[in-house]
């Protein structure tokens, strides 16, 4: 599976973005997705996930009631809607899908397949 990511940019304080990661497979709906971020200096660390049916998501604490993850299976696409960015949000953001079973979500190792990353930086 490919995973194309884009909609990063920069943003201030307060903003919003939208990040969208299309798949080039069809097989796409069989698939966790999950939304990661790595900041400069830092190791990479989760932000959220979605299950294959989109009606359970999984968000790290700093970004829940900020960020809502969603899919759509027909467009083989997962976004990522940020809201309130803060400026500790800046971050290359990378999507990720993998067989990933329950309590897995959280784990960049439990997935497979990555996009190239996009970036994001919010202003103070």
């Amino acid at each position: 599976v490919q995973l194309q990511a884009y909609g990063g940019g920069l943003v201030q304080a307060g903003g919003s973005l939208r990040l969208s990661c299309a798949a080039s497979e069809r097989t796409f709906s069989n698939y966790v997705l999950g939304w990661f971020r790595q900041a400069p200096g830092k190791e990479r660390e989760f932000v959220a996930a979605i299950r294959q049916r989109g009606t359970t998501t999984y968000y790290t604490d700093s970004v829940k009631g900020r960020f809502t993850i969603s899919r759509d299976n027909a467009k083989n696409t997962v976004y990522l809607q940020m809201n309130s960015l803060k400026p500790e949000d800046t971050a290359v953001y990378y999507c990720a899908a993998g067989t990933v079973y329950y309590s897995g979500e959280y784990s960049d190792q439990n997935y497979a397949y990555w996009g190239q990353g996009t970036l994001v930086t919010v202003s103070s």
